[in-house]
Formats: C-alpha cells, structure tokens, sequence
C-alpha cells in the first residue's frame, strides 16, 4: 500500500478472546504502516477493547444481531464505510454476512479467507492453511503478511492498557481496596456451557483456600454466570460475588490491579493474559494448541478431554 493510502478497516469478531487476539494484527499492521489511521467494525461492546488499543484509531459500530442477515443495516453501515474511503479491509470472520457492508462499501482491498465461498465478495481471498497457522492469532496475522505468522515470536501479543484513575475510580464503584500481594480474580465463566468449565465445587474449594491464606477473592462474569458464583461466593462470606455487575471496561480495570487470576478458556482469561497478569488457565474440551493465553505470565492447565 502506498503513503497515499492510509485508512485502513479490520471486521472484528464477535467473542471478547478472539477481539483480544486481533490486537496482535493492529500491532502488525500499524508497524508495517505507521502513518495508517485503523478503523474496526464490530459490535458496540467492542468499544471497551478498542478503546485500550493504542493502534485503533476508532470504533465502527456494526449493529447487527449475531447471525441475522439484516441486510438493511449492513446497506446503512456501507454507506458509512463510503464515505470514511477506505483503501483496505481485513475480514476477520469467515461468514458472508461479515464481508457484506465491505462490498456493499466498494472498498478496493477486501482480504480475508475464502470462508463461506466468498468469490468476488472477498477480492483477495486467501486459503486457511491450518497446518502452517495452527493458532488464532497466527491466521488473523496471516491476513496482513504470510511469512511472519508462521513464527508465533514476530506476533506482537495482545496488549490492553489502562490507567490508574479508572482502576480507581472501579474500586470505588464497588467499594474495594488491593490487598498487595493478596488479591485474586476468579473467572468460573466460559460461552458453550459446562464442557468449557472447571466444576464450580472446585472454585469452591479454591476460594475457601486462598481466603484462609488471607487472600481476597473476586468472582468476575457476566448475568448468566451469576448462579455458579453465588453458589461459589457461599464457601466464605469474604468472597466477593462481582459476577453480572460490572461492565465489560470495569471488569477489565480490576482484573488489571490484582496479583492471580484463574480462568476458564474464556474472554476474561485472554483479556487477563492481554494485561500481562499471572494466569491460571483451565482448559477441558477445548485446545490450548488453538486459542491459547497469549501473556508471558500465564500457564495452561489442559485437561485434554
């Protein structure tokens, strides 16, 4: 691409882990080309991971319900696309729907997998080679340039940043302080239900554990993960039930201060990795080979069901 050529489109998935994996491609693409202004269309909670990434320059709401067509809305968003002229997109998804608005835009460069045969819709269309790109964050890299996602060490990691005052001012929302050295973050969450979670009675027991060290514990989730952490909070009345009460930028805020976090394969736990905090994470019917903790301080548990 050219120096006249400077803005640039990513369609970001629709799962927190995977949007925090992408950030490995905006830290390629940004390097290759600096003076570049990056744009990702994506749902709006997207905005809370967006917003920590220095390489986004901004949001593009995609309203779409997940999996519908809404043809319409994708129609909307093209004419936004337009007039924003962009030269390149990079479509992370490999569903037709996801390259629409992008064609629908004339957007010159569209580049993404063959996906759901996506001829002429997806103009530079690349073969998925699972073989040479075993990770996630290896085939979003892939898209921008071939060689270098085959060595995972060239991949920047994911990297979320904060600052202090908005970790203050979460602690303050819910009334908490950092125990140094003392605090830990429990993620007993994971979509795709039961296959994907360590049972809650062990949480349990690991919380009642860390509390009797003279930890604090934080149980972190979204409303559908409350029932499992009420019945996890019920080890000891010290345990703190954050679960479907924080926003997805609170969450990230305090997962951002504390000294362990363990997780399932989840969001939480990429978004963890992403803040370089030590993390424990459990994997059961997944494989770690595929989605891994990308931070330098994580360490797998794999149970290789």
């Amino acid at each position: 691409m050219s120096e006249t050529k400077k803005r640039v489109l990513v369609v970001g998935p629709s799962w927190v882990g995977d949007m925090v994996m992408a950030h490995g491609l905006l830290q390629v693409i940004k390097r290759d080309m600096p003076e570049a202004n990056i744009d990702v269309l994506a749902p709006v909670w997207s905005a809370a991971l967006i917003d920590r990434m220095p390489e986004a320059h901004q949001l593009v709401e995609a309203p779409f319900a997940h999996g519908k067509l809404a043809l319409s809305e994708r129609w909307r968003v093209a004419k936004l696309l337009r007039k924003n002229n962009y030269q390149r997109v990079y479509i992370l998804p490999n569903s037709l729907k996801s390259a629409l608005a992008p064609w629908l835009a004339g957007i010159p460069e569209r580049i993404g997998y063959t996906g759901e045969q996506r001829y002429g819709v997806v103009n530079d269309r690349r073969v998925l080679d699972k073989g040479r790109w075993p990770m996630t964050v290896q085939r979003f890299a892939a898209l921008h340039d071939e060689q270098l996602a085959e060595d995972l060490q060239l991949i920047p990691k994911p990297r979320l940043r904060t600052d202090p005052e908005w970790v203050d001012a979460v602690l303050n929302a819910f009334g908490l302080a950092i125990k140094k050295g003392r605090t830990m973050v429990l993620c007993p969450g994971a979509e795709f239900g039961a296959a994907k979670q360590w049972p809650s009675h062990y949480y349990s027991e690991l919380a009642r554990q860390k509390v009797s060290e003279g930890w604090q514990v934080w149980l972190l989730g979204s409303a559908s993960d409350a029932v499992d952490c009420e019945q996890i909070a019920m080890a000891d009345p010290e345990i703190v039930n954050l679960a479907g009460r924080t926003s997805l930028p609170q969450a990230i805020d305090l997962i951002s201060c504390v000294d362990l976090v363990v997780s399932n394969d989840s969001g939480l736990m990429h978004v963890a990795a992403a803040l370089e905090r030590p993390v424990v994470a459990i994997y059961g019917s997944t494989d770690p080979g595929f989605t891994p903790p990308l931070g330098d301080k994580s360490r797998v548990v794999w149970l290789g069901l």
